[in-house]
């Protein structure tokens, strides 16, 4: 699975941004099964887990963005979201979003750049 990730940026201490993660039209009738979720890696660091979203909606968060952060899915539309709010310089990373099947197969998104300036 092909995952396109967008939404990362440049943005001030106490800001907000979305990323956005779609997969593809060839695996809608799927889509709505995938455990969902978004990893980031800070530069030097392992890639740790953000968020989650099950197939029925439950959600899990790192303590390190609880309360500020929130993961949603759409699954007529294929996409994961990441709503974050109170953006701190050490929210500065790569943001990856993941998806793991059934099966549990995984696929990886490409990856997208957040950069919070203090």
């Amino acid at each position: 699975v092909q995952l396109q990730a967008s939404g990362g940026g440049l943005v001030q201490a106490g800001g907000s941004l979305t990323l956005s993660c779609r997969a593809p039209r060839s695996i809608l009738s799927e889509f709505s099964s995938y455990l969902l979720a978004w990893y980031r890696q800070a530069p030097g660091k392992e890639r740790d887990l953000v968020a989650a979203i099950s197939a029925d909606g439950v959600t899990a968060y790192s303590e390190a963005v609880k309360g500020r952060f929130t993961i949603s899915r759409n699954n007529g539309r294929r996409t994961v979201a990441l709503q974050m709010n109170s953006l701190q310089p050490e929210d500065t990373a790569i943001y990856y979003c993941h998806v793991e099947r059934t099966t549990g197969t995984t696929s990886w998104g490409q990856g997208t750049l957040v950069t919070v300036s203090s």
